[in-house]
């Protein structure tokens, strides 16, 4: 997407994969390979964004631009999730389920140190645990660990956590929650971490610049220093790597401008797999979109194809349900709903609206949300369907739809993968109501086995696109380009993480 400031904060998910654990090592799906010169252990690597945090704390709505820079580099978490979507054991040497399910034991690295020096222990993970569980926290995982009852710290280097009933997401959803130093102040402006880099400077509206940490725990980072620079928009992001004032493009949001670095020898540019998924979000609750003919008619009339291929020029996917291709549970549905004017017109006959009907369109002020409002505006005139759009800021979104859920449909991105089950939560802010969806939701969530909860979220995957709960106009494409010195950086950036400590440039 172009600029996702609000991504939904990277909407959580409740769903789990299926949990690989490895040993700590080296991030995975990494790109570029470099050839000529040598490599420069210390060298600076200048990466550039347009995702500047809100602040430096997760859970006082940090923002994706947090999750980009601190997720993994500065922070890290008792789990990994990695590029390629594997979870891997982290700040978590070992842990143990008990027989019913519900009880988590987990034992800790030795040796770990946070970047003020204080040893991590088992009163920091129940803090951080904590911190992400408290009323006023904002992070997009609290409704993940709410299924947590109580936490145990029988020792320095243990934690014991009960579950009021069985996740099979649990361990999962741990890959999201940074571990704090539970002494730490003013973290909205400051950090401390036990990752491979330590703050430097943040100069906000600018640069944030990362340190290699002396003191890490694991394997050090690959170069000296990395620093994420800030852009208002892709030209002048573009002209920065073109200029070399960045040697890598976290995420490239202007299709148009990638011939010139395909056509350059100094480039790569790499295609890597999204699970960020744009959506026309009705209101299921509010009129006429209370009617699941009215949704599919609405549907229906939009041209996803022309849609992606007008904004993205060849780039992302079509998925017609809120799965992407990474996810186990992905099934293709583009079937469902697929473009057809007669359908579309047929739909709404039947639903008492032969002659259309209105209703406004709240939209984020940020590309690609005013071309794609425009363009389903006109796809909606066809069928008869007039369409307002009403332009909003992120933060006025986040009040008048995400909290208030006062709007009748809207456009807006969701970044995470396995967020399917967000559809078996009613009180969401589309509203989406299926008791047998909820059903189906609550048993993957308590299944024994990965294999039953692929089984039950298809169900809900298949029911969700045939009750057109939203329209999934596309899934988005990652595209990352860097300068050819570069090697070791993430392709995929799963839910924004954009891990630098592998990224090495030659000197």
């Amino acid at each position: 997407m172009s600029t996702k400031k609000t991504s939904l904060f990277g909407t959580a998910t409740l769903a789990a994969l299926a949990v690989t654990l490895t040993a700590c090592g080296g991030g995975s799906g990494s790109g570029g390979s470099a050839s000529g010169g040598t490599w420069d252990k210390n060298a600076t690597v200048d990466i550039g964004s347009l995702y500047e945090p809100q602040n430096l704390d997760n859970t006082a709505g940090g923002g994706q631009g947090v999750t980009e820079a601190l997720n993994g580099n500065v922070y890290e978490g008792l789990f990994r999730l990695t590029d390629d979507g594997d979870v891997e054991k982290l700040l978590a040497r070992d842990y143990k389920v008990g027989d019913d399910g519900l009880t988590y034991t987990f034992t800790l690295r030795d040796g770990v140190k946070f970047h003020s020096g204080k040893e991590l222990t088992s009163q920091d993970v129940k803090y951080s645990l904590e911190k992400v569980l408290a009323d006023d926290s904002q992070s997009a995982r609290r409704s993940n660990l709410e299924v947590v009852k109580d936490i145990a710290t029988p020792d320095a280097r243990t934690v014991k956590v009960t579950l009021s009933k069985k996740s099979i997401s649990f361990v999962y959803n741990l890959s999201y929650v940074w571990i704090v130093n539970s002494e730490a102040k003013d973290l909205k402006t400051s950090e401390d971490g036990t990752g491979p880099y330590k703050l430097n400077k943040w100069t906000r509206g600018s640069a944030l610049s990362l340190d290699r940490y002396a003191g890490y725990w694991g394997d050090a980072a690959a170069n000296g220093k990395v620093v994420f620079h800030y852009y208002k928009d892709a030209t002048a992001l573009n002209n920065a790597l073109l200029t070399n004032a960045v040697d890598v493009v976290t995420s490239e949001q202007s299709p148009d401008a990638l011939e010139q670095f395909k056509s350059n020898q100094n480039y790569k540019v790499n295609d890597g797999d999204s699970t960020t998924k744009l959506l026309l979000a009705f209101n299921d609750k509010a009129k006429p979109f209370t009617d699941v003919k009215v949704r599919r008619a609405v549907s229906a009339a939009i041209d996803d194809k022309k849609l992606l291929e007008s904004v993205w020029g060849g780039h992302g996917k079509l998925i017609g349900s809120m799965v992407p291709p990474t996810d186990p549970w992905y099934e293709d549905l583009t079937d469902v709903n697929a473009h057809d004017v007669a359908e579309a017109k047929k739909l709404l006959a039947e639903a008492g609206y032969a002659k259309g009907f209105g209703f406004t369109l709240d939209t984020p002020n940020y590309d690609p949300h005013p071309t794609a409002a425009t363009f389903i505006k006109s796809q909606l005139a066809k069928v008869g369907i007039t369409v307002e759009i009403n332009t909003i800021t992120p933060d006025e979104w986040y009040t008048k739809v995400y909290k208030n859920h006062d709007f009748t449909a809207t456009l807006q991105e969701h970044v995470n993968d396995r967020d399917l089950v967000w559809y078996g939560n009613p009180d969401f802010y589309w509203g989406y109501d299926d008791k047998q969806v909820t059903k189906w939701v609550e048993q993957a969530e308590e299944a024994d086995t990965t294999a039953e909860q692929t089984e039950l979220l298809k169900k809900v995957n298949r029911k969700t696109a045939e009750d057109a709960a939203s329209d999934w106009l596309y899934l988005y494409p990652q595209i990352v380009v860097a300068s050819s010195k570069l090697s070791g950086y993430p392709l995929n950036g799963l839910n924004s993480q954009f891990f630098a400590y592998d990224i090495k440039k030659k000197g």
